[in-house]
């Protein structure tokens, strides 16, 4: 399961409010390589579903990613931080063994 923190949905839906998103848009996340731990997140709002992807829904926000990233996200959980020191979305990943400072990257 990949969970949506209150912060992060609130967020989401201001944003597809403003870009004029309907409900057939969803959140993608996945995971590259690269950033100064090994492995970068990456998120998007996407509206076309691929063959393996493994779809969460929480809080009402719905949540995609492909096979391979999921093994790497499995109970992470999305938040969002704003404000003059915010981070912005950030994602709490139990799996990490090492994140670096700026959130974006992260290591098994």
């Amino acid at each position: 399961m990949i969970y949506v923190a209150d912060s992060a949905k609130e967020k989401i839906q201001e944003i597809k409010e403003q870009e004029q998103l309907g409900d057939e848009f969803f959140i993608r996340v996945s995971v590259t390589s690269g950033g100064c731990s090994g492995l970068s997140y990456k998120m998007d709002f996407d509206n076309e579903s691929q063959t393996e992807d493994q779809v969460f829904e929480d809080k009402g926000v719905k949540v995609v990613t492909d096979l391979k990233s999921f093994l790497y996200l499995f109970d992470t959980t999305l938040h969002f931080s704003g404000g003059l020191n915010g981070k912005g979305f950030y994602f709490e990943n139990p799996n990490a063994a090492r994140t670096c400072g700026c959130g974006e990257s992260f290591s098994l």
